[in-house]
């Protein structure tokens, strides 16, 4: 019996020496994997400085972001701000923007004097409203 509880013994100082190893090796890891990520040359605060070298949109969002409240008050920021959404959403500048078209009538086929919306000169009439005719309600008996 003295034999099983010597080799008891020895196990659990095994395991005991292997579990020391994992955790120095770990450690180890952690600390070279700490240390590269500090001397990476793409980290975040120098990637932004670069975008903001060559964009000079991205440096005034940056700023109005920045001013917090502020931001909606100034016209700069503003301008920033329709510039970035026009960007976005890949409209052409206004200068170069086709030019706003009239609406049609209501009744294409129809010739404007007969166009219940238009009115003389061709020209519709916006301030009033289009008529509709209700159906008519069966009678209550």
């Amino acid at each position: 019996m003295a034999r099983t509880e010597a080799g008891a013994m020895e196990g659990k100082i095994f395991a005991r020496a292997i579990a020391i190893v994992f955790i120095a090796v770990a450690l180890t890891v952690t600390a070279i994997e700490m240390s590269s990520r500090d001397d990476g040359p793409d980290a975040p605060a120098t990637r932004d400085r670069s975008i903001a070298s060559q964009d000079p949109l991205a440096a005034e969002l940056r700023r109005c972001s920045g001013i917090g409240e502020a931001g909606p008050r100034d016209p700069g920021c503003l301008k920033a701000w329709v510039e970035s959404r026009r960007r976005f959403l890949g409209q052409r500048d206004s200068a170069t923007a086709p030019a706003a078209v009239a609406p049609t009538t209501l009744f294409p086929d129809l010739p404007a004097s007969a166009d219940p919306i238009r009115k003389e000169g061709g020209r519709a009439d916006v301030t009033a409203p289009a008529m509709q005719v209700e159906p008519p309600r069966p009678e209550a008996r």
